[in-house]
């Protein structure tokens, strides 16, 4: 299987407009300015593919998934897996329609009830389609997925977690691979289903505590504790400079990137 992390960014990602409005002087590392100059940096929006023979699922369409698809280069997608509602990992959704118009075909797309509830009523002209459609709209196949799912040749398990107060987050097992990009914990039986992996990639937001994300250390005990043979953080805010802060990982553990690609079982 393929992972390619096609953003690795918080709502707010890096470089911040905050920063640039205040000169780039308030940033927490200076990575903001430095991301201006060196791409490498630079983080969108969190969202991921991930491919195996037969198949290319999109996780969650952020709101730079327009840039992303061009810049890594995405040629098709099958389905896609929501973790949650919030803006950033949604609102790219529209321009799901060029693959659709593609492929012939509608689009399949899953996540947790209240997630699918949210989607509903935020793209209504895209589930409940007008007659006069203009410049086109995507056409997709919505799904409710909360238990293991047969997903072309392969078997998705929902992974839920709590996120804050919001309902129905859940990450993704697939294989030995589990994406978990925003979270704070993390239950007992969701623990379960992580176990035995042979990668995980894990939302460390900053250092810093914070009340519905992970910080470093936050994600690095969970890390011990679930034992995947390599871990990548996602979901980075730009107080945590890889450069830097490197030295605070322990062997198989790393700072993920955009455009990050993993190969696994």
């Amino acid at each position: 299987m393929r992972i390619t992390l096609l953003g690795t960014g918080t709502s707010h990602g890096v470089p911040t407009i905050d920063c640039m409005i205040n000169g780039f002087g308030g940033c927490p590392t200076g990575v903001c300015r430095r991301a201006l100059a060196d791409r490498s940096l630079r983080r969108t929006r969190t969202s991921a593919l991930l491919e195996w023979p037969g198949a290319s699922v999109l996780i969650d369409t952020s709101q730079d998934f327009y840039q992303q698809v061009f810049e890594w280069r995405v040629q098709r997608i099958d389905a896609v897996l929501y973790t949650h509602a919030h803006a950033d990992h949604i609102y790219g959704l529209p321009d799901i329609r060029s693959y659709c118009r593609q492929q012939g075909d509608a689009i399949d797309v899953y996540g947790s009830q209240e997630t699918m509830d949210v989607l509903r009523k935020a793209f209504d002209y895209v589930f409940q389609p007008p007659e006069f459609v203009g410049g086109g709209i995507p056409v997709l196949a919505p799904h409710t997925l909360d238990t293991p799912l047969p997903l072309l040749g392969s078997t998705v398990i929902p992974i839920p977690v709590e996120h804050g107060a919001l309902n129905g987050c859940q990450g993704y097992r697939v294989g030995q691979v589990a994406y978990i990009p925003d979270v704070k914990r993390i239950p007992p039986a969701s623990l379960e289903l992580l176990q035995d992996l042979d990668l995980l990639v894990l939302n460390c937001l900053r250092l810093r505590w914070h009340a519905s994300h992970l910080s470093l250390e936050e994600s690095l005990a969970y890390v011990e504790d679930l034992a995947p043979r390599r871990c990548v953080l996602t979901h980075i805010a730009h107080d945590i400079d890889p450069e830097v802060h490197r030295h605070l990982l322990p062997e198989g553990v790393v700072f993920g990137y955009d455009g990050m690609v993993l190969e696994a079982e």
